[in-house]
């Protein structure tokens, strides 16, 4: 499993804020903790709802910084964030597991 790949993609379907092919990469019982907004997100219905709230209403693109592949199931991800908020860009990371070949959980915060 290509897990440069597979994150290049789920940024790719997150920038075109096409809900389907972006909650596709995650796995059915997958969790997002985001400490920066105060929740986690479970399943691709909790997902779907911080995707649409936090990156749909706000209009986010992502920009990789750099990629860290930590083993087989495990990846690091630095971003920057530009979008309709009130900073205009900011700094984020992201912590991956996967499983069968999906997230299965991914932690989000601001740098």
């Amino acid at each position: 499993m290509d897990l440069e790949k597979i994150i290049e993609g789920w940024i790719t379907a997150g920038n075109s804020y096409d809900t389907e092919k972006y909650l596709d990469f995650y796995h059915e019982n997958a969790v997002l903790d985001d400490p920066s907004v105060g929740r986690k997100f479970n399943g691709k219905k909790g997902i779907m709802e911080y995707y649409e709230s936090y990156f749909i209403g706000y209009k986010t693109q992502t920009k990789i910084i750099s990629i860290a592949i930590k083993d087989p199931d495990r990846a690091s991800l630095e971003v920057e964030f530009s979008g309709d908020f009130p900073e205009g860009k900011l700094r984020g990371s992201f912590e991956f597991i996967f499983g069968e070949g999906k997230i299965t959980h991914l932690s989000a915060d601001l740098i």
